[in-house]
């Protein structure tokens, strides 16, 4: 399972806000209708009915903004039959401003709607792309629970550079991939789609995890640097780091690689474990380059009720206003007990939080729990 970002406070609007507010213009256009038929002859209130359409225009579609503004024009009339002076210069003049206010009011709703229209369109293609390329997760895999969370930087983005992938294979295990590609934009995007596609080719066929790690950093490498004169390749600064995992159904551990990754965390009774490899080995896309063909695979205990969290540096790197870094080590234990969708909620509440709201870089994470096989 994936989760989305939640919508935060700049996002909380809705449409159905609308006719609840509608009753702003519509109170102040009969306030001053009535106090000004009402009020003294030297008290004018109609030049503040162009304040109904102006303010419509903040909550409401166009039909709606011409129909307050039709109606402040009708007040203005009725306030210059009333006075005995809607054939006066002055009355005419507002009548006219107010006209013309509105139809400004209109035509910026008519010119807002249509770029929101437009908006939606390119969402629904970035919403569609995003499930083809960040896949969600399996719930569930052989005796593991797994869920994932991915926090876009820009707000309106559904894609970046992060990405993780899960695949099973024919031994009776689980592989998964957690990475970041270095960068941002279209060119983060397409190397993550390299790196994810290679993985999902490959990772149920591959025999070992090494030659996986091997397949991964030559087919990126390949892909990004093809085009690439050959004495720019060697200058290529395309590259992902990442974790490579495999944990095999009924055997208590998990089988890790690490590539310029930070490393996974396990949580056991209270109790947090960074599961840091002896061999750290360069970022995929720089293997191929400095001559690695193989690849140290470390093992380490994983039982059943345990849980593992992969993360990206975006988790670990975001900051608050004062520059501090979340405190993931610090939050994880108090999470210990909790399904890994519960986990992943509560980290992303509290690390939105601490950002208030604006995260600076993408952040991904996933979490897996055992159980008894």
């Amino acid at each position: 399972m994936a989760l989305r970002p939640r919508p935060d406070a700049r996002r909380s609007w809705r449409p159905g806000h609308a006719p609840a507010l509608l009753v702003i213009p519509l109170v102040l256009i009969v306030t001053v209708c009535v106090v000004d038929v009402l009020a003294p002859p030297h008290i004018h209130l109609g030049p503040l009915l162009v304040a109904a359409p102006a303010i419509t225009v903040a909550f409401a579609g166009a039909r709606v903004t011409a129909l307050t503004g039709a109606l402040a024009v009708a007040a203005q009339v009725l306030i210059g039959v009333f006075r005995g002076v809607l054939g006066s210069a002055n009355i005419q003049a507002q009548i006219a401003a107010l006209v013309v206010v509105s139809c400004i009011c209109v035509a910026i709703c008519v010119v807002r709607d249509r770029r929101e229209r437009q908006l939606r369109r390119v969402r629904s293609v970035a919403e569609a792309a995003q499930s083809v390329l960040l896949q969600p997760l399996p719930s569930q895999a052989g005796p593991l629970r797994i869920a994932g969370l991915y926090l876009p930087a820009e707000e309106e983005a559904e894609l970046g550079g992060d990405l993780y992938a899960a695949a099973r294979t024919d031994h009776h295990s689980t592989r998964l991939l957690i990475g970041d590609v270095r960068g941002n934009g279209l060119a983060a995007i397409g190397n993550a789609a390299l790196l994810l596609g290679a993985f999902r080719a490959a990772a149920h066929r591959q025999a070992t995890l090494p030659r996986l790690a091997v397949h991964l950093d030559a087919a990126f490498r390949w892909d990004t640097g093809q085009w690439r004169p050959p004495a720019e390749q060697d200058t290529d600064e395309d590259f992902a780091t990442a974790t490579l995992l495999d944990i095999p159904d009924h055997e208590p551990v998990v089988h890790l690689i690490t590539c310029g990754h930070p490393p996974p965390l396990l949580l056991r009774d209270h109790r947090l474990t960074p599961l840091i490899t002896r061999a750290s080995h360069l970022p995929i896309g720089f293997g191929g380059a400095f001559g690695i063909t193989t690849y140290t695979v470390q093992t380490f205990p994983f039982e059943a009720g345990d849980l593992l969290l992969l993360y990206t540096d975006g988790v670990i790197e975001a900051r608050d206003t004062d520059g501090v870094f979340y405190p993931l080590a610090d939050r994880l234990p108090n999470w210990t007990k909790d399904d890994p969708d519960d986990l992943l909620h509560h980290l992303q509440d509290d690390l939105l939080t601490h950002v208030h709201g604006h995260l600076d870089d993408d952040a991904a994470a996933v979490a897996i729990r055992r159980t008894a096989v």
